[in-house]
């Protein structure tokens, strides 16, 4: 959770810090402790910010990579930058759920990457199709025929919005690999 919280103030910036003292904050090994359980809807939510910070970390990587390659995907640049950040954000997403597991369970490091893929694939999706979607609405309604690109401030703050559209469509599937026992609470 050090690395997730100051993610989740890049596309939460003055709701991250806020989400962070009220939720984040009283769960380090060094806060007092208070009685009584976190309430559902904040485990899940913590849970999303969790999956959110690998796509994120993968989106922040993936995009830079399409634009200093030239790469594009049936004509497009938005479709090179989708499968990239992808690749990207799912090999981080792996990796902040596989560690976790294998320290918290001290499982078998075959058996914490089966559960992270379990834990992260829905989720990791659903934050993918937020963000795609409105990058896709962008790119193709908002700044036709001339999208910005990674090198512009517009183009990351069009990004910026996606993630907290990301991060919307990745609730309800953390909800219920949560309820399903997939997930733990968080």
């Amino acid at each position: 959770m050090n690395i997730v919280w100051p993610v989740t103030g890049l596309y939460f910036p003055l709701a991250g810090w806020w989400l962070y003292t009220s939720m984040g904050r009283p769960m380090a090994i060094d806060a007092p402790k208070t009685k009584g359980q976190k309430r559902y809807w904040k485990s899940i939510f913590v849970s999303a910010t969790h999956c959110g910070s690998g796509c994120v970390i993968g989106d922040i990587i993936g995009a830079p990579i399409v634009l200093l390659t030239g790469w594009t995907l049936l004509g497009e640049r938005l479709f090179a930058e989708y499968v990239v950040e992808f690749v990207f954000a799912y090999v981080f997403g792996i990796a902040f759920q596989y560690f976790p597991i294998r320290a918290m369970r001290r499982i078998p490091p075959y058996e914490a990457i089966v559960d992270a893929v379990k834990a992260d694939t829905l989720t990791l999706t659903a934050f993918e199709v937020g963000l795609f979607g409105w990058m896709a609405v962008s790119y193709f309604l908002l700044f036709a025929p001339r999208p910005p690109d990674a090198a512009t401030a517009v183009f990351w703050f069009m990004m910026q919005i996606g993630m907290v559209f990301g991060f919307v469509t990745s609730y309800p599937a953390n909800w219920l690999l949560i309820k399903w026992g997939v997930k733990s609470e968080m």
